[in-house]
């Protein structure tokens, strides 16, 4: 290395300097909020389940919300919300089997 001109030594080019970047961890902000009630199943399969959600942190601590949620959930559980301004709209009382 003593041999090498000193430009040439720890020099790091800037596809290095992205790669470095590229590998640290982002989270985006995330507000927890614990499940009050579960509405029932939503979208065109069945697919999404509405609950009710109670906001425990931040701006809109205490506000309770209407969220579609996809995957399992079971009340008391703690879902992490990403925003807390956009409400699910009610779900309509009629469909397959209901008149």
């Amino acid at each position: 290395m003593a041999d090498k001109p000193p430009e040439q030594r720890q020099r790091r080019g800037k596809k290095d300097q992205a790669k470095e970047k590229s590998s640290e961890v982002r989270f985006s902000h995330a507000v927890p909020s614990k499940v009050e009630e579960i509405i029932g199943r939503t979208g065109t399969r069945g697919d999404a389940i509405q609950v009710r959600v109670r906001v425990l942190d931040g701006r809109d601590k205490d506000k309770i919300m209407r969220r579609n949620v996809r995957g399992p959930v079971q009340k008391d559980d703690i879902l992490m919300l990403r925003e807390t301004e956009i409400e699910a709209r009610p779900m309509n009382r009629s469909g397959r089997g209901r008149s």
